[in-house]
């Protein structure tokens, strides 16, 4: 009962020294999802990239920053080998806008698809055309695309990438 009494007349105290300060949040931002899931801040790999590989760096809405340049528009690497490309949007990705895996070789064994700002369904006639040539197709967004693009390329597996500006929005 005497418990009950000092909580009783706690209360009143308690309740003017909360409306005073209001509480200290409890929940932590999250961390974001690169530390959260990649190893590569942990073991710190990224550092440590030989000179000769390419590394994407980051994005803007018209272009790349790659191992230090700025590039606009779309970019087609295969391996450690960067090109401008011609292709302003998904629909004009076709057979002869990748016809360089025809004479490449090794052929990367994926090729990564950077479709814009958005995931987007690739042309059946391209996607057998890339199968054709021995490669798997991994379509998706320009972010992602560049971020898959480099994992890949550091653990040392032949990879290619044709890649849109993340600002190219779904085909009209």
């Amino acid at each position: 009962m005497v418990v009950r009494q000092r909580a009783v007349a706690t209360l009143p105290t308690l309740m003017r020294a909360l409306r005073k300060e209001p509480p200290k949040p409890t929940t932590q931002p999250l961390p974001s999802l690169r530390r959260a899931f990649s190893l590569y801040d942990q073991i710190n790999l990224i550092d440590n990239v030989p000179e000769d590989q390419l590394r994407f760096q980051g994005y803007t809405d018209t272009g790349f920053t790659v191992s230090g340049v700025q590039y606009e528009g779309s970019l087609l690497c295969v391996g450690n080998v960067l090109l401008s490309w011609g292709p302003k949007k998904l629909s004009e990705i076709t057979a002869d806008s990748l016809s360089i895996f025809r004479i490449v070789r090794p052929i990367p064994e994926i090729l990564i698809l950077g479709c814009g700002r958005h995931i987007e369904q690739v042309d059946p006639e391209l996607r057998r055309y890339i199968q054709s040539t021995g490669m798997k197709l991994e379509a998706v967004d320009s972010r992602n695309a560049a971020s898959t693009y480099n994992i890949l390329n550091e653990e040392g597996r032949i990879v290619a990438a044709a890649l849109l500006p993340y600002g190219v929005s779904r085909d009209a």
